[in-house]
């Protein structure tokens, strides 16, 4: 009996151990996957915005202002009914992403989401347009660091987070019905109010999301799940590359300084 026992403890243990190690190297497909889709989304949105304006009035088919004026590409992404599609082309597409990931491999899943990210920084690409590059880069550095902070606490705290799931999700849809909203009112508090809400908001889903890809991951490994495991780092990688993008974005409000 006692060999037994310590057999089956030793079981245990080794697989605790491989669920472990498997856990660790999920993590970091996650982090890697979500810092290349970052990279494309930024790549893409600087050279798109530097395609997007010219200093030569004879190519020009808008005057910005500052000297600056938008080509024909420029004026048709943000001046022309296009940019509503532009705009609004990231969200159809994480919404399909998500219905039909399980009909599709990984390989597929990983390049689909890449393909999102760039589309995400052709959505962007203004922001280059509107802040000067020095307060992008600081948000950046400060939405990266606020980020780091709160995914590390989501993986290593005691604490269950999952009873703010349900919170935080009531709270995106008020804060996209109120962004709505804004577009026609254009009121200058509500934006403010918009901004201070959604970095809330996104940085406990920061946490939040964080520990739900730990917990997932567990979950699946012990009854040995390798077909969802092999998507499942690219699903975790969406999530935190949104709530860092919306994150970051939300700071810019506070922290951008305006061309």
């Amino acid at each position: 009996m006692a060999d037994y026992q310590t057999i089956r403890a030793g079981s245990v243990g080794a697989q605790n151990v491989r669920i472990d190690e498997g856990l660790k190297a999920h993590m970091n497909k996650v982090y890697g996957l979500m810092s290349v889709a970052m990279l494309l989304t930024g790549g893409a949105a600087w050279a798109i915005s530097g395609l997007s304006v010219t200093t030569d009035p004879s190519a020009a088919v808008a005057e910005m202002g500052n000297g600056k004026y938008l080509t024909q590409l420029g004026y048709a992404l943000y001046a022309s009914p296009l940019k509503w599609l532009i705009m609004f082309a990231p969200l159809l597409m994480v919404f399909g992403f998500g219905a039909m990931i399980n009909r599709m491999s990984a390989a597929t899943a990983q390049l689909v989401f890449y393909v999102y990210a760039a589309v995400m920084g052709l959505s962007l690409s203004s922001i280059f347009l509107v802040y000067t590059g020095t307060s992008i880069a600081h948000t950046f550095l400060v939405t990266a660091i606020a980020f780091a902070g709160l995914s590390l606490y989501g993986y290593t705290t005691k604490r269950d987070l999952s009873g703010m799931g349900t919170f935080l999700m009531m709270g995106l849809i008020g804060l996209i019905v109120a962004m709505i909203v804004n577009i026609f009112i254009a009121s200058s508090a509500l934006q403010f109010a918009i901004s201070v809400i959604g970095v809330l908001i996104f940085a406990g889903l920061t946490a939040y999301d964080t520990q739900s890809i730990k917990t997932e991951y567990i979950a699946h490994a012990q009854h040995g799940d390798t077909e969802w495991l092999g998507k499942a780092a690219i699903m975790g990688a969406l999530r935190l590359y949104l709530d860092f993008l919306n994150m970051f974005m939300f700071l810019l409000q506070f922290l951008g300084n305006r061309e």
